[in-house]
């Protein structure tokens, strides 16, 4: 059975103090990462302590946009079915969750290269989402 995403409606997303940058570069097309300056390390979603070593000297660093398929569930059935939810872990460490979007969902596979694309909310926000590579 051939299940291709339909464009459903993406509900706009909680803004936190502080996401604004993440959003905006989103909008221009870019993803971005905080990266804490304590322990090196990379983490998504942005939030304003690092989640390893709880450090507040966090900046903002341009992600590539790819990664892989770590895990996945395609949905058939229910409201704005079907869609693809998944676990992508991105080439700079940290693992994201996201949909995959624009394909065969009988084509995905774990470990399957995957690139960032932008889909809008019905509040017209940049969304990160992801397409095979």
């Amino acid at each position: 059975m051939t299940s291709t995403v339909a464009e459903r409606e993406i509900t706009d997303p909680a803004i936190n103090p502080g996401d604004e940058p993440y959003f905006e570069a989103a909008d221009q097309g870019k993803l971005l990462l905080k990266v804490c300056s304590s322990c090196g390390r990379a983490h998504h979603y942005p939030r304003s302590l690092c989640p390893f070593c709880w450090s507040t000297d966090l900046s903002w660093k341009d992600a590539a946009g790819t990664g892989e398929i770590y895990t996945y569930s395609v949905t058939r059935r229910g409201a704005g079915a079907p869609y693809c939810i998944a676990y992508v872990k991105l080439d700079e460490g940290p693992t994201m969750l996201t949909n995959i979007v624009d394909t065969d969902y009988d084509s995905i596979k774990i470990g399957q290269r995957v690139q960032v694309v932008f889909k809008r909310s019905a509040g017209g926000i940049a969304i990160p989402v992801f397409t095979p590579a």
